[in-house]
């Protein structure tokens, strides 16, 4: 009998991945937990039957949610994450030296636990000495900070569930409170792809851009989530995304990356016309 993973994308698209064996379910007091392995993609988690990450195409998240406002801010030493139990954010940010103190605010616990068991590969910096885990909601968390971040990283799920707070406008103001005068914010900003996703992308960008006055949208190709095109906001006090990149000073840090570089970052900012419209809409 052969066994495989199946997410709905849209009433009338669905996206299957043929797994070999289910290495862990349960359920924690927010959601449900699988980790599954599979011959094409390795192994994957899902939370309440959403894909959340693969082994094989991890790679390209992780570095486009940190590496563009890493090589756009010359200073950033005080990180917040919200979100990113699987520790792939992490693992990344530890690239750089200069990073001092990485605060992460994860609302479950297990989530952390069992990717430290069983996806090593994108958690194996969650403990290290510079990472202070906070286990608490990501809104609750950020209404007492003020002026504390040089970024904050979104790194949450999709806006349901347990990741709902995290797109509304209350925290986008408050993420703004808490980020230093030249802070950055980044958070993963859904597909525009499919309407339902789409009118989700549109919402979030509209608090973003209401609380922010430098707010633009970058994209990826990430195979695994729907539609396999996705965005990215990148919303700042002061730097400009393409502007104030400083390709030279970051390609002397010789980070090692699969996906992201300086030159991909400039195109990531150049959209194509549907979704430069659909971000119009809502500006």
């Amino acid at each position: 009998m052969q066994l495989w993973f199946t997410e709905r994308h849209t009433p009338n698209v669905k996206f299957s991945i043929k797994v070999d064996r289910q290495l862990y379910s349960g359920h924690s007091e927010f959601q449900r937990i699988d980790i599954f392995d599979s011959k094409e993609f390795g192994r994957f988690l899902t939370l309440d039957g959403y894909m959340m990450l693969t082994e094989k195409d991890e790679f390209i998240y992780h570095e486009m949610i940190v590496h563009v406002p890493m090589a756009v801010h010359p200073t950033a030493k005080n990180i917040l994450v919200i979100g990113a139990g699987d520790g792939g954010v992490i693992r990344e940010l530890m690239q750089y030296n200069t990073i001092e103190h990485i605060d992460v605010v994860e609302i479950d616990e297990l989530v952390v636990e069992v990717c430290k068991k069983y996806l090593p590969k994108t958690s194996c910096c969650m403990g290290d000495p510079k990472v202070n885990i906070h286990y608490q909601d990501g809104l609750k968390y950020i209404r007492r900070c003020e002026n504390r971040y040089d970024l904050i990283i979104v790194d949450s799920t999709d806006p349901f569930g347990p990741g709902e707070g995290l797109f509304t406008k209350e925290f986008y103001g408050n993420c703004f409170k808490a980020l230093k005068e030249d802070g950055i914010m980044v958070n993963q900003h859904e597909s525009p792809f499919y309407s339902e996703d789409a009118q989700a992308m549109q919402r979030a960008h509209k608090r973003i851009v209401e609380s922010f006055p430098i707010s633009k949208v970058y994209q990826a190709h990430i195979p695994t989530y729907p539609s396999g095109h996705w965005l990215f906001g990148f919303a700042s006090k002061k730097y400009h995304p393409t502007h104030d990149l400083n390709q030279a000073k970051w390609n002397t840090l010789g980070i090692r990356t699969k996906y992201y570089n300086t030159q991909l970052h400039i195109g990531a900012f150049a959209l194509p016309n549907y979704v430069e419209e659909l971000l119009r809409d809502v500006e």
